[in-house]
């Protein structure tokens, strides 16, 4: 079936890049089920802005990686040149998230082929991340300006799916700053946003000058106290991610606890509700983003784990999710323009509910290519 599946998916993702313009970035979301080229405040159609950029030029190199099609090399190409010039004019980069900018277009790049720049495009974007901790509060800053008053100090459960950018400069440079303030980083992620019983909260508010715990929050998830699907899937995946380059911190043992609780809030058909605290019967729209995310973590937990009944376990959930996502959310024209349909966004925003989402179809893409053997990522 994932053979199937990601044939599919690979057509989807071609047809798509066919009718947008040369070099032009998709949206967030599909809009009635297709993509458009990305409008954001004032730049202009299809530019590269916003945080998800990377997820569509991540798709591009692994299809191409995939297939071996050059027409798919030369658009990826074209989008990391837009990522490299987009750092040296300081286009957009006031946040948390350019690991997913970086890691899955220049990074994977310079891995695959040398692309001229986009080696000194990775560890600039990395310098700009460590630019972005605070060291009273021994965490990276997430959103916002550094003097941004609303949003000094406070950290983000997706935050630790960034740091793989540090790790990579790391190992480039040699310097361990950069592992340092990863692991400061996790270990106050761990502390503050994962919960006893496994469920995480959304964001953290620390005192940026002394570290002192402040409250926890949500941005997008149904309340601060509940558990935000997406968010769960973010820290599975990178507590796992994490665990290869820290293995001292035991965050494999974390990841698994998320998973745990991930697994177990699923309703019968094994699509994650956009919010994991929302009854299975009340309504409320699925997230398969979420399950998307969480299969690649699934996949990365159980490569991890010794030979096994536990490891045997969280690939067999990863298969799981992946069979159900393939049956009720894979995109399929004239239907859908995506690769996974069913998304979500943001909610309680209207944005982006029931569509595709380019983070969605990235991770759908990578845990097939992972299950068919295929995957050879620049940011383990």
């Amino acid at each position: 079936m994932t053979a199937r599946a990601l044939n599919l998916a690979l057509r989807q993702l071609e047809i798509t890049l066919a009718v947008l313009a040369p070099g032009a970035f998709p949206g967030d979301t599909s809009i009635n089920q297709y993509y458009q080229p990305r409008r954001l405040g004032d730049a202009a159609p299809g530019a590269n802005v916003g945080w998800t950029t990377g997820f569509w030029t991540g798709q591009l190199w692994l299809a191409h990686a995939l297939t071996g099609q050059h027409a798919l090399r030369r658009a990826a190409e074209q989008q990391t040149a837009s990522f490299i010039a987009r750092l040296e004019q300081d286009v957009d980069l006031q946040h948390h998230d350019l690991g997913f900018l970086y890691m899955l277009s220049c990074a994977t790049a310079h891995h695959l082929c040398g692309q001229p720049g986009a080696h000194a495009a990775t560890l600039g974007a990395a310098q700009r991340l460590l630019a972005r901790f605070l060291p009273g509060a021994g965490v990276i800053q997430s959103w916002g300006t550094m003097d941004d008053a609303e949003q000094r100090g406070r950290v983000i459960i997706d935050g630790i799916m960034n740091l793989p950018l540090l790790h990579w400069a790391a190992r480039t440079t040699g310097d361990p700053a950069y592992t340092d303030v990863a692991r400061s980083h996790l270990q106050r992620t761990r502390t503050h946003l994962v919960r006893p019983g496994g469920s995480t909260y959304h964001t953290f508010h620390f005192d940026a000058d002394n570290g002192a715990a402040l409250r926890p929050s949500t941005h997008q998830g149904l309340a601060d106290d509940s558990c935000w699907a997406r968010g769960q899937a973010w820290g599975i995946y990178g507590f796992a991610l994490n665990h290869r380059h820290l293995p001292e911190l035991k965050l494999l043992d974390d990841a698994m606890r998320l998973a745990d609780y991930f697994l177990a809030q699923l309703p019968p058909d094994r699509i994650a509700l956009w919010d994991l605290s929302l009854p299975h019967d009340g309504g409320e729209p699925r997230d398969s983003s979420a399950c998307a995310i969480a299969a690649c973590g699934l996949l990365e937990i159980a490569d991890q784990l010794p030979e096994g009944a536990q490891r045997q376990h969280y690939h067999g959930a990863a298969l799981d999710l992946l069979e159900a996502l393939t049956l009720h959310c894979a995109g399929h024209r004239p239907a859908s323009g995506g690769l996974l349909r069913h998304g979500v966004y943001h909610r309680a925003a209207d944005l982006g509910v029931d569509e595709a989402t380019l983070w969605g179809d990235y991770y759908y893409l990578e845990a097939l290519a992972r299950v068919e053997g295929h995957w050879t990522p620049a940011q383990l």
